[in-house]
């Protein structure tokens, strides 16, 4: 089964091309839902002690949790040691699934994927990109979001240019999603029909 790894900085369209791989029926996994599920389960007592008073009713509450951070970004290290070991089993075994499923591929977004240094075992990598100006408009569209914020969010990203010198398929999200989804279709059906000539 071929593995596949989608990143990009942030609001570069990562989720929407995930989405594109699965209507073409690629089973498909999210990093930040991984978190965001783990942020009502196994993270919040560790994530607790480390930051009293983020946890709330059981749920870790990302809004005061990314107050924290913003105003002392050293607390991301003690975070990623909590999240990135239960996000890379979740997915170790999400592809493990998806291949005794008898998948010919299955694709992984991973917003961090270059900045974390780890291996996730991808054979190739799909990397979103846009026009910068258009980047910190969309971030700057998210609720709660301020300028410092998106620094910070930035200063921690390796640049787009680099992530894209990374890639195995590079996709613009500035284009129409039509246009992006006809893309991703062809690739999935050329991907599949080389799996089945080996």
């Amino acid at each position: 089964m071929l593995r596949i790894g989608i990143t990009g900085s942030i609001a570069t369209g990562k989720s929407t091309l995930l989405s594109a791989f699965a209507k073409c029926g690629v089973p498909v996994f999210s990093a930040d839902e991984a978190v965001e599920r783990l942020y009502s389960g196994a993270a919040v007592a560790p994530v607790g002690a480390l930051f009293p008073g983020v946890a709330d009713n059981g749920v870790i509450d990302r809004g005061e949790l990314a107050r924290r951070l913003s105003s002392d970004p050293s607390g991301f290290q003690g975070l990623e040691a909590i999240v990135h070991p239960l996000v890379r089993s979740a997915i170790a075994d999400f592809l493990d699934d998806a291949e005794a499923q008898g998948h010919a591929l299955a694709a992984v977004e991973v917003p961090l994927l270059f900045e974390s240094g780890h291996d996730y075992g991808f054979d190739r990598i799909a990397v979103t990109y846009v026009d910068e100006a258009v980047q910190r408009e969309r971030i700057l569209a998210r609720p709660g979001m301020t300028v410092e914020k998106m620094e910070t969010l930035l200063a921690r990203q390796m640049p787009q240019a680099e992530k894209k010198e990374r890639a195995d398929w590079l996709f613009d999200t500035g284009l129409p999603i039509a246009e992006m989804e006809a893309e991703v279709a062809a690739l999935v059906g050329k991907l599949k029909a080389e799996r089945q000539d080996q």
